[in-house]
């Protein structure tokens, strides 16, 4: 923390407060404590995906193949899905699926076969590596996460998930279309 009170930044970052005062000296309209909350959500999260990065490069796996294992998983057992059922689940085009599910059949982490009960149709089934990498990926998430939140005492983290989920809500019902990738917006 700073005497003003905001976290540190990174060297070539405002502390919290600082670029809220810069807002408020610019753009006097501002609401500083909306203006912290999603500041430090949009901090927050950014230093999180590096850190879940930094996880995935330790472990091997891209993050493009962290969210193909996490598709499969959430399905639950037998953990299967066809290439263009994924792609919908991932806000991508089959198309997109294609070389993701060529390196991780190469990597061992799925297998890609012909539907037994219809054969035009393609399945992508977790394999027992694949499983093992997602509960690896798992374990370090969670030590992370419990490490993140350690200085909130249960009720403020229930507190904290009910607020944000009640924020996501809003956001998912006036953009609905806001899950989708950050390349659509190009």
């Amino acid at each position: 923390m700073t005497a003003a009170g905001g976290s540190a930044g990174t060297p070539h970052e405002l502390d919290l407060d600082a670029q809220i005062a810069a807002y408020q000296r610019e753009f006097p309209e501002v609401d500083p404590q909306i203006e912290k909350v999603v500041t430090a959500l949009g901090r927050l999260n950014r230093r999180m995906n590096v850190a879940y990065g930094r996880q995935l490069v330790d472990l091997g796996i891209s993050s493009s193949e962290w969210e193909v294992l996490k598709a499969l998983v959430v399905v639950g057992h037998p953990y299967r899905l066809g290439p263009g059922d994924l792609a919908k689940r991932l806000g991508l085009t089959p198309a997109a699926m294609t070389p993701r599910i060529d390196r991780m059949v190469t990597e061992g982490l799925v297998t890609r076969e012909r539907d037994e009960s219809n054969r035009v149709r393609v399945i992508v089934e977790l394999t027992h590596e694949g499983r093992e990498k997602w509960l690896q990926t798992m374990r370090l998430a969670v030590a992370f996460e419990d490490e993140l939140l350690q200085d909130l005492t249960p009720l403020e983290r229930a507190a904290l998930g009910e607020i944000l989920t009640r924020l996501l809500r809003r956001v998912e019902s006036t953009q609905p279309d806001a899950g989708g990738r950050l390349e659509d917006l190009d």
